[in-house]
C-alpha cells in the first residue's frame, strides 16, 4: 500500500454504471479514488453525489490516447468500455481500442505504479457457449467477424494483453468475468433486457423479446458483483475468475417477472434474434466460492424492487424513457 493516509485507485469508466457503484465502493473502503471517464456512454448524474467527497476525483479522459496519474497509485480497475450491445454496436472501433489500446496504456500505469490492476472482462469469452454452465477453463465459442465481435474479442484480447504483462513484467493481475448484472444506474435506454422491459412496462408498451424467449441469462445485482469484484482484487488469483448469479431463467419468463412487478398489462412482442445472441448463459462460480467465499446474496425479486424504485425516481425527475 502507498505511504500515503489512504490507499489511491484508478477507475477508468468510473461514471458508467458498474464503475460509478465502484468508485462508491472504494471510498467507502477508505480509498482516494480517481474516475476516469469519456462519457461516450458514462454519465456525470452517476457519480455528482460524489463531487463532495474531498477523496473523489474525476478526470475527463480517452484512456485510449493517454493516461498519467501524479503519485503513487495502489489499484487499478480498467472499466471503461461501452457494454450494451446497442452502445458497442454503436461505437465499434472505440470499443475495440478501449479493449486494446487502453488495455495497454492502463497495464503500462500499473507496471509504472507497481499497482495492482484489475481487468473488467466478461461472460461474452464465451460467446454462444457450447458448455454449460461456464467455468473458467472454457475457451468459448466467438465469431470474432460477426458484428458482436468486437465486444467480445476486444475482451478476450485484453485478457491475453492483461496475462502477457503479468507473465513477462510481473504486474499483480486480476480478470473478472462479468456476467449480466443489473441495478440502479442503468441507462433507462441501454437496450439490455432489465431496462428495456421496465421501460416498457412503466408505459404500458408491447414488452419486446427477441426469438422465442427460450434463451437463458443469469441475473446478478450489482452490490452482489462489486463486493466480488472487491474481494478478487484483494486475493491473489491471476487467471480469470467468473463473478455472477447462477440462477439461470428464461428470458420469457424474465420479461413476465418484470410484468408482474410492475403490474404492467403490456403485451408481450416478439423479433428477430440478434445474430451470434447466445443461448444460454449461466456462470459456474465454484472458484469464486473456493477462492474469495463469495456468492450473490441478493434475490432477484429484491433487487429488481430496487432497480424499479431507481427508474421510478428518474422518471419523477422528467428524464426520458427512450
Amino acid at each position: 500500500m502507498s505511504t500515503a493516509t489512504r490507499p489511491r485507485a484508478l477507475i477508468t469508466g468510473g461514471a458508467g454504471f458498474l464503475g460509478s457503484h465502484l468508485c462508491e465502493r472504494f471510498l467507502a473502503e477508505g480509498y482516494e479514488v480517481i474516475c476516469m471517464d469519456n462519457l461516450i456512454t458514462g454519465d456525470l448524474q452517476n457519480i455528482e453525489h460524489l463531487f463532495a467527497d474531498p477523496y473523489f476525483h474525476f478526470e475527463k479522459r480517452d484512456v485510449t490516447e493517454y493516461i498519467h496519474v501524479v503519485g503513487e497509485l495502489d489499484a487499478i480497475l480498467h472499466f471503461a468500455s461501452p457494454a450494451s450491445p446497442i452502445d458497442y454496436l454503436e461505437f465499434p472501433i472505440q470499443t475495440l481500442k478501449v479493449g486494446s489500446l487502453g488495455t495497454h496504456k492502463a497495464l503500462g500505469l500499473a507496471h509504472a505504479k507497481q499497482a495492482r490492476f484489475l481487468l473488467a472482462s466478461t461472460s461474452e469469452c464465451y460467446g454462444d457457449p457450447l458448455v454449460h454452465p461456464q467455468s473458467e477453463d472454457y475457451w468459448g465459442n466467438v465469431n470474432p467477424v460477426g458484428p458482436r465481435g468486437v465486444y467480445d474479442e476486444a475482451k478476450r484480447f485484453a485478457e491475453a494483453m492483461t496475462m502477457a504483462y503479468h507473465r513477462f513484467h510481473g504486474v499483480a493481475t486480476r480478470i473478472v468475468r462479468i456476467f449480466n448484472t443489473y441495478g440502479p444506474r442503468m441507462r433507462l435506454n441501454d437496450g439490455r433486457a432489465l431496462p428495456a422491459f421496465m421501460s416498457q412496462a412503466i408505459e404500458g408498451r408491447p414488452m419486446t423479446v427477441f426469438g422465442d424467449g427460450s434463451q437463458t441469462r443469469s441475473f446478478c445485482y450489482v452490490d452482489d458483483l462489486v463486493e466480488g469484484i472487491y474481494r478478487l482484487l484483494h486475493s491473489d488469483e491471476v487467471l480469470p475468475t467468473n463473478i455472477g448469479n447462477p440462477n439461470e431463467m428464461t428470458i420469457l419468463d424474465f420479461a413476465r417477472k418484470v410484468m408482474e412487478l410492475t403490474g404492467s398489462e403490456s403485451e408481450i412482442t416478439f423479433k428477430e434474434l440478434p445474430e451470434d445472441d447466445p443461448k444460454v448463459r449461466r456462470p459456474d462460480i465454484a472458484k469464486a466460492r473456493r477462492l474469495l467465499g463469495w456468492e450473490p446474496k441478493v434475490s432477484l425479486d429484491e433487487g429488481l424492487k430496487r432497480t424499479l424504485a431507481f427508474f421510478e425516481g428518474r422518471l419523477a425527475q422528467g428524464e426520458s424513457l427512450r
